[in-house]
């Protein structure tokens, strides 16, 4: 069964991870822009995080058999340093049109301070300039408000819902992101957001239409097989094969595919894999002996984004 990660921090990540990830039928992932669990002190640390998500993860990816695709955005969390996020704004614009990015994301509330307010909107309106699609990262905490309240903004802006991926979503908020015509993305994240059998259960209730299920795993305690694993669930407790398929795989095409830059036929038909190929002067490898598809591919250098 092919399965898609729309929503998974990759960067903070093994390549383990990635094999196992492939062996379990993981074709493709989306990996958000994130914070680094400790404060980025100087706009730099953005560019060269950010050049990253385009350059150097999409390759390492690809080497391992995975499409790589990112969103590029200021975190909510990273927004309440204001003389920072200033900066941050006027660097966003380049790395948002790269090939590869397919939203601004993931923005939205933590705190819900009037600064997170200010750069949300803010990057909403960037969204709109570029006309781009928004993965909404929703608060831990008052999450139902905090839900409603993206929301309401993201059509305060005038955004289409249909363009806006609302992720975190819980049993309390998925009836009125649906309703409202918005994408509901939920997290399988052991402890703080959405457990498998909860997600079998929502899927039970609301079926598939505009539902998308990821792991958002990062360098906490989390699962970056949370996608597989739950379509397996799914499957052992009788849910219909057409929701697991759309949940874990098609709608994230159905939505992300509206930017042009998330597409089947990349993973359906990839390059060959050469191991010994390089980027930036540096391959994956560490030692081991190199993959290659096939055993004459020329050796060749991989385009710096």
């Amino acid at each position: 069964m092919k399965t898609i990660d729309p929503h998974i921090h990759m960067s903070a990540r093994t390549t383990d991870d990635y094999e196992a990830m492939a062996a379990a039928g993981v074709v493709a992932v989306i990996e958000p822009a994130f914070w680094l669990g400790q404060t980025r002190t100087n706009v730099g640390s953005f560019i060269d995080y950010y050049s990253s998500l385009i350059g150097w993860e999409r390759f390492r990816a690809a080497q391992f058999g995975i499409s790589h695709y990112c969103t590029i955005g200021l975190n909510s969390k990273e927004a309440n340093n204001e003389a920072l996020a200033e900066e941050v704004m006027d660097i966003l614009p380049r790395f948002a049109t790269k090939e590869g990015v397919v939203a601004i994301g993931e923005i939205g509330y933590d705190e819900q301070s009037a600064a997170e307010d200010k750069y949300f909107r803010a990057q909403l309106e960037l969204a709109k300039e570029l006309d781009m699609l928004v993965m909404i990262h929703t608060p831990h905490r008052d999450k139902k408000k905090g839900t409603s309240r993206s929301m309401d903004v993201c059509l305060e802006h005038g955004l289409a819902p249909n363009k806006v991926i609302v992720d975190h979503n819980v049993e309390e908020t998925v009836k009125e992101t649906l309703d409202r015509g918005f994408w509901a993305a939920f997290t399988l994240y052991p402890q703080t957001k959405m457990g498998n059998e909860r997600m079998v259960e929502v899927v039970r209730q609301y079926g598939s239409e505009r539902i998308i299920c990821d792991s958002s795993a990062d360098w906490g305690v989390s699962d970056p097989l949370a996608v597989p694993k739950v379509a397996n669930l799914m499957a052992s407790k009788g849910i219909d094969q057409h929701h697991i398929h759309m949940t874990c795989y098609q709608n994230a095409i159905n939505a992300y595919g509206q930017s042009g830059q998330f597409n089947e036929e990349d993973w359906l038909n990839p390059a060959p894999i050469d191991q010994r190929t390089l980027f930036d002067d540096n391959s994956v490898l560490r030692g081991q002996n190199p993959r290659i598809d096939e055993a004459d591919a020329p050796l060749k250098d991989a385009a710096v984004g």
